[in-house]
């Protein structure tokens, strides 16, 4: 059988994977704010990628034209923002890793 700390450490990893783009992780571990600034910050990074992705592109005939295409140089915001909020969660991950490998009796 596992211990209490090993099962916290599993199931605080599975809500983590699962559910990292709405705070899941954060909501069972009391965070409200902290959950619904996570919603909130996906939420931004996801829309405004969308967005600055889509911006710009003219439509001709039913097909994409990109021959006057110039990427948004603000796009590189909300990926430096994803790519930091990636390594959080994968920080997390780990850091419940270790916290199952050192479960004492």
């Amino acid at each position: 059988m596992l211990r209490k700390q090993e099962k916290n450490a599993i199931t605080r990893a599975l809500i983590l994977t699962t559910g990292w783009g709405l705070g899941l992780d954060r909501f069972y571990e009391g965070d409200k704010k902290g959950g619904l600034l996570s919603i909130i910050g996906w939420g931004i990074i996801f829309t405004s990628l969308f967005y600055l992705k889509c911006s710009g592109i003219a439509y001709v005939d039913g097909v994409k034209d990109y021959s006057n295409y110039s990427p948004n140089p603000l796009l590189v915001l909300p990926l430096v923002a994803g790519a930091f909020g990636g390594y959080l969660i994968i920080r997390k991950l780990f850091r419940l890793a270790k916290q199952f490998e050192s479960a004492k009796d």
